[in-house]
């Protein structure tokens, strides 16, 4: 068998490779912060996305963030789960005017400098509208520039900001100007919602 010599430079012993055991190394699984809805909260989401199953769950390694602000109205999920409930941004009634999204998007920032690197981004509902816009914003340069872009995407009943009849956050008005080049799952419908109440 033919093989090769390697310095070992704290010991000045050679190894070579028909010496070496052989090594299989697991990868390492995808790092996936995952975004929750509209007045939830990332244990919440953490309860929908455990009933998936365990083939799933297992190669994936997820984080599950609270959003920066707490809920300023009742929350939709109170029959099902107790608070604290939060909310990413806020709107107006009408949905053309959005406070403190620059903030949200410094707060998501500051977390993924914290206790990244992330390999990927898991919204659902209001936490999908962040994650559809980020990779774009990013390219953009408008949003998350001090962290390593975003290399996929898992969207949750999610939908475009702006939605058909909505305004924009100033920081996403170019996130979907051209093309985004991020592979990103689509989720529609209501599975996750079942399956957490259930």
């Amino acid at each position: 068998m033919l093989g090769y010599s390697y310095p070992c430079f704290q010991t000045g012993l050679r190894l070579t490779t028909a010496m070496a055991p052989e090594i299989h190394l697991k990868p390492k699984n995808p790092r996936i912060l995952c975004l929750h809805g509209f007045r939830t909260s990332g244990r919440i989401l953490q309860a929908g996305i455990g009933k998936w199953p365990d083939t799933i769950l297992r190669d994936l390694d997820l984080d599950f963030l609270d959003a920066p602000f707490p809920a300023t109205g009742k929350s939709d999920v109170e029959r099902f789960f107790d608070p604290p409930y939060y909310e990413w941004y806020q709107a107006n009634k009408g949905f053309k005017e959005y406070r403190n999204f620059e903030e949200c998007l410094a707060y998501i920032e500051d977390y993924m400098i914290k206790n990244g690197p992330f390999d990927g981004l898991l919204g659902f509902s209001q936490g999908a509208f962040l994650t559809a816009a980020i990779p774009g914003m990013q390219e953009q340069g408008s949003a998350l520039t001090k962290v390593p872009k975003v290399k996929f995407l898992v969207i949750i009943s999610g939908a475009k900001i702006p939605g058909l009849m909505f305004g924009e956050p100033k920081a996403a008005v170019n996130a979907f100007s051209s093309p985004v080049r991020c592979p990103s799952l689509h989720f529609i419908g209501k599975l996750l919602l079942r399956c957490a109440c259930s």
